[in-house]
């Protein structure tokens, strides 16, 4: 392992972390008065799936690749989707919330990282020519990176989610609908 090998590491943790980081960031903007606990916990999340995948992917094989690629987009799509348009409905209804109801849940939290990650599965795909230690250590930098990225974007997002208040939520769920689509567009494409 040479000095490129750690910077091209840092290199594809930021590109992957760029779903996670939008999500996150809309995680923020729906619930401007989380704590850094919860913070830490979404980033975390992110992080340990965005670097989990590509390790799983490296150690499927290039075999199963090609029976679960085409459903990676459309496992994205319709997780985001869901996510989205449930965020959407939530920000449109005229009644009151409790603070209770705009809470992220662990199981949200969950599919987020989930949905955001699945593109990366194929990734580790990529790792062909790494030993056990180089692929361990690359998707290590992933979820660091990752986790930073996210701890960043989620405090953006209160920021933000404080000033927009009930139209972060619809926000929220459009950037969800937009990030699902960009992810099924770009597998389907290429």
């Amino acid at each position: 392992m040479d000095w490129l090998f750690f910077v091209k590491s840092i290199f594809l943790g930021v590109a992957l972390a760029m779903d996670a980081c939008a999500v996150s960031m809309t995680n923020g903007l729906e619930e401007p008065k989380m704590r850094f606990p919860k913070v830490l916990f979404i980033a975390l999340m992110f992080g340990i799936f965005q670097g989990g995948m590509p390790l799983i992917g490296y150690f499927v094989g290039h075999a199963v690749l090609k029976y679960i690629e085409m459903f990676i987009p459309w496992i994205a799509l319709v997780l985001l989707l869901f996510l989205g348009i449930k965020m959407i409905i939530d920000g449109i209804k005229k009644k009151e919330e409790t603070e209770e109801l705009k809470k992220l849940t662990f199981l949200t939290i969950f599919i987020q990282a989930i949905a955001t990650s699945i593109d990366a599965l194929s990734v580790g795909f990529t790792f062909a020519d790494y030993t056990n230690t180089m692929a361990l250590v690359c998707v290590f930098i992933v979820a660091i990176v990752t986790t930073f990225i996210c701890i960043v974007a989620v405090y953006i997002g209160k920021k933000f989610g404080s000033k927009l208040e009930n139209k972060a939520v619809i926000l929220g769920g459009i950037i969800l609908i937009a990030i699902g689509l960009e992810i099924f567009i770009s597998g389907m494409i290429g």
